[in-house]
């Protein structure tokens, strides 16, 4: 499938540095099954569940996986960025940095204070492995398990994505912005956003409505927010996520579609993990392990029937996933209707509710 099928304009202005508050009151774009347009804001998403629906949400936890370090080599020092990306094993972890040219392997990293060496959380320091062309590293720590834990939380900022990075520093606020209310397991180096629109008071009308709640774990990595760069869907190698749907969660699932409830999930990662682990008859099982599901148009769902997310990058797996799910045509058509009515775009921005079509499962 062409790429370019799934590109379209959109101005910078309309990219959220910062997200609306409370939470709640962004706005919500509302996609009926039959394609109509509805505008409204999370705040009313009770109003738009019915009791015995199950509302699915991602429990990652973002880490603070945006680290600011000095490299030395022989005298010489060079400011590094790095961002965290997949932890590999207990002291060393792939990672992006800036700018890679001035790395090469054997090079020492430190991040943080480089005094007061008998305190192990005021340095952290690590060796570079290989160096990949597009800036994909691999970082040996000095610490390992709980002690690297420790130091990157006490050295690292929260990893926001590029298209908010380079406008703008992260901020202190950033730390409880970019982290849902309801995230528990720590993993994830990119937050599942559609779920940054959620309050307690929010949850807790949900509750009161009939509508009920369960977790899955789905650790966010960087490619997330990538667009696609090659000619045609077929090119594309999708990014490995590690999650975990518990045997509660699938149960939950599976006794709201045995009655007739509605699957309501909040982000596309949430949907990714469910249509990985689902059967031929929509039947949900307890998995832990990696997912790598590319979803395009054309792909039965066989869980999910409704999916609030936000809105996506142009050329992106994740715009792809939404057409999978309304229709291209319905969901170019919603986008240019959000540019049009100026909602605000990306991981701080305001939300879409859709229905999923009746011909994509």
């Amino acid at each position: 499938m062409r790429v370019e099928l799934f590109d379209f304009e959109l101005p910078g202005d309309r990219i959220a540095l910062h997200p609306v508050r409370p939470r709640d009151a962004a706005r919500m774009l509302c996609v009926a099954r039959n394609g109509a347009l509805a505008d409204r804001t999370v705040h009313d998403l009770p109003d738009l569940l019915d009791p015995g629906d199950l509302l699915v949400v991602n429990d990652t936890r973002v880490i603070p996986a945006a680290l600011k370090g000095v490299r030395d080599r022989d005298g010489t020092a060079a400011s590094i960025s790095v961002n965290l990306t997949e932890r590999l094993d207990a002291s060393t972890w792939a990672a992006l940095a800036r700018p890679a040219k001035r790395l090469r392997p054997g090079d020492r990293i430190r991040f943080g204070a480089t005094v007061d060496r008998a305190c192990a959380l005021t340095g952290l320091d690590a060796t570079v492995g290989r160096v990949g062309e597009g800036g994909e590293v691999i970082l040996g720590f000095d610490l390992a398990g709980p002690a690297l834990d420790e130091a990157v939380k006490s050295h690292g900022a929260m990893p926001l994505p590029p298209y908010i990075g380079a406008r703008r520093p992260v901020e202190p606020v950033d730390a409880t912005d970019y982290q849902t209310v309801y995230a528990r397991e720590e993993g994830a180096v990119a937050a599942p956003t559609a779920g940054l629109h959620f309050t307690e008071e929010l949850l807790d009308r949900l509750r009161d409505k009939g509508v009920e709640t369960a977790a899955v774990t789905l650790h966010v990595g960087p490619g997330t927010f990538l667009p696609v760069t090659r000619a045609d869907t077929d090119g594309h190698r999708m990014h490995a996520e590690r999650g975990e749907v518990s045997a509660a969660t699938a149960e939950a699932v599976n006794e709201t579609r045995r009655r007739g409830g509605r699957i309501v999930a909040v982000g596309t990662t949430s949907v990714r993990l469910l249509e990985s682990v689902a059967a031929e008859d929509g039947t949900v099982r307890a998995f832990s392990g990696e997912t790598d599901l590319f979803i395009t148009p054309g792909f039965r769902f066989r869980v999910v029937d409704v999916l609030m997310t936000n809105f996506h990058l142009p050329r992106s797996t994740l715009f792809m996933l939404v057409c999978a799910f309304l229709g291209t045509e319905t969901m170019q058509r919603a986008y240019a209707h959000a540019i049009a009515e100026a909602y605000r775009f990306y991981s701080y921005g305001d939300a879409c509710l859709l229905n999923r079509a009746a011909d994509a499962g």
